[in-house]
């Protein structure tokens, strides 16, 4: 899974010298929190946020008159509101990837740029939270498990040829590291066909500890 197949494509730019406002009006339009902001070539050179446009924004306390804010605020460009220290990432970057790199740094979203850094996209967070409902199978029915099972290998081949003999159909399947001095993984698992009771009997027969089962 990679960052090309779930960024929003194409990617829409702004200059240093757009108005902030019509900056701000374009976010609100395309209901987008960050823009990037090209060079007359096309190249990156900063972001926008949409934080940032906000606190340029008057606020109802001000005593200049209306012509007076709309002349002081048609006087403000992007150049003046944006971050120039970008992170980015690439079409081919992992998703996975992708979402760490947001997570360390606390950004919400990444340029997607092409190796003459210029933007083809935008990641976000709300890409990443889409695509881990889509790896987890969110929206499909099925028994959803939650287990921890012991390290070592072979683990999934033993879940899924149990699951298997049973008739069942794994929809979907994740892992995740569990906390504690005990030395067992973690896995979220989805699965049709089959009913609640035979399974967890089944999978507990193997070693594997059911922590949660329910319909969804």
């Amino acid at each position: 899974m990679f960052v090309k197949n779930h960024m929003t494509t194409p990617a829409v730019t702004i200059t240093p010298d757009t108005p902030f406002q019509e900056a701000l009006k374009l976010m609100q339009e395309k209901g987008f929190r960050r823009l990037p902001v090209v060079d007359r070539k096309g190249k990156l050179v900063g972001i926008a946020a949409e934080r940032s446009l906000l606190y340029a924004a008057p606020s109802q306390a001000t005593t200049l008159s209306v012509w007076e804010m709309s002349y002081l605020l048609s006087k403000i460009k992007v150049r003046e509101l944006m971050t120039q220290e970008v992170i980015t990432t690439t079409p081919d970057t992992t998703i996975e990837e992708a979402a760490h790199l947001m997570v360390e740094k606390r950004v919400g979203g990444l340029p997607v740029v092409d190796a003459d850094n210029k933007p083809i996209g935008m990641i976000t967070e709300t890409d990443v939270f889409r695509t881990l409902v889509e790896m987890l199978g969110g929206g499909q029915h099925g028994l959803r498990l939650t287990l921890n099972v012991p390290s070592g290998k072979g683990v999934l081949a033993k879940l899924s040829k149990a699951i298997f003999d049973l008739g069942g159909n794994i929809v979907s399947l994740g892992t995740f590291c569990n906390s504690g001095k005990n030395k067992e993984d973690g896995i979220v698992i989805k699965v049709q066909d089959v009913s609640r009771e035979q399974l967890v009997d089944t999978l507990e027969a193997l070693g594997d500890h059911v922590t949660d089962a329910r319909e969804v």
